[in-house]
């Protein structure tokens, strides 16, 4: 932990950018069966940026596509190289993909688990954006993109916003402090730790770690955390007990079997299609549809029916009609926030 520094900072940036522009390559030429000139891939992949017109950017870039080719070879990366025609001078670069795809590969379902965690955690590490820019200037050039190529790479699931500031902080070992909502009070309670992990356990995210008001272990789910996680302690500031078992912890803390709920809503007529193929009961109505939906935790709920905004109102149970009201009330207060800063 004494190493992250200044010096060593800088040196994680350097390996994520290279990191990140390697990973962009791949996927550009994965993603066609033509071969890509140079100059193609300058102006598709996010890292290669550079004026071609000027003689020592030109240079430094022609270094740098060098560097990464021979890398992806030595990674075993099939790197073929050829042209596009017989009448093209200038050889291009694509990716063998008949040498590339792996073999099925049977998983145990613990396997599989570590597998699925590792998607979500995707779109966090900032490659999915780029990678959907890079196909699209493919696409504007008009290069023929296989569109499936790349399956999985940009996968639709998200977490929390928590997720971030509390990995970062258990990485580092700093000391965190967040607001935390209880469904059975008003309002959210300040809590103070140290956090040793985030891990998901039924689909839901919780950071475990060592509550310094209580002085106990303790776990938070992250959908309940209000407002930003603010990071208070210096990094190695602590040390988690050795061989913790975070799954268990949560395991043990959530329960065996969650309660089982059924919340009504008013849905728009033909608004709200998720809802109406989750729903139990569907009743049509001359202005609204009133529909019946099980769920087992209000908050998680009302996170979900927000998403559907003014077409869709709870009327009962009173215990998820709050979880909604006090949701819209985080986001106002966020915009709210966002506004008066100049």
């Amino acid at each position: 932990m004494a190493l992250w520094g200044v010096g060593a900072a800088s040196v994680y940036r350097v390996s994520r950018s290279r990191t990140e522009r390697l990973v962009n390559l791949v996927i550009c030429l994965l993603s066609t069966r033509r071969f890509l000139t140079a100059a193609q891939i300058a102006a598709t992949v996010p890292g290669y940026e550079h004026d071609p017109d000027d003689a020592r950017e030109h240079e430094a870039f022609q270094r740098k596509f060098e560097r990464d080719k021979a890398e992806l070879r030595e990674l075993g990366v099939p790197l073929e190289t050829g042209t596009a025609s017989a009448f093209d001078a200038e050889l291009g670069y694509r990716i063998a993909r008949r040498e590339y795809a792996l073999p099925d590969i049977p998983l145990k379902p613990d396997e599989a688990a570590a597998v699925g965690i590792a998607a979500r955690l995707w779109q966090h590490a900032g490659l999915a954006a780029a990678a959907s820019s890079g196909l699209a200037k493919l696409r504007a050039a008009g290069v023929d993109v296989d569109p499936q190529a790349t399956l999985g790479l940009e996968p639709m699931v998200t977490v929390d916003p928590a997720f971030a500031p509390l990995t970062a902080a258990a990485r580092d070992r700093r000391e965190v402090r967040f607001d935390y909502r209880i469904p059975d009070r008003d309002a959210p309670a300040r809590r103070r730790l140290q956090p040793w992990g985030v891990v998901c356990w039924r689909g839901r995210w919780y950071v475990v770690g060592h509550d310094l008001d209580r002085d106990a272990t303790r776990c938070f789910r992250l959908s309940r955390v209000v407002g930003q996680v603010r990071v208070t302690g210096e990094p190695g500031a602590y040390q988690p007990p050795t061989g913790v078992d975070l799954i268990s912890h949560v395991a043990r803390w959530s329960g065996p079997v969650e309660r089982p709920g059924r919340a009504t809503v008013l849905v728009a007529p033909g608004r709200a299609a998720g809802l109406r193929r989750w729903a139990v009961e569907v009743t049509a109505g001359p202005e609204a549809d009133r529909l019946v939906l099980p769920y087992g935790d209000a908050c998680w709920l009302a996170g979900h029916l927000v998403g559907y905004g003014p077409d869709v109102r709870v009327l009962d149970p009173p215990e998820v009609r709050e979880a909604v009201i006090q949701r819209l009330k985080e986001i106002a207060a966020r915009h709210d926030t966002l506004a008066v800063i100049p």
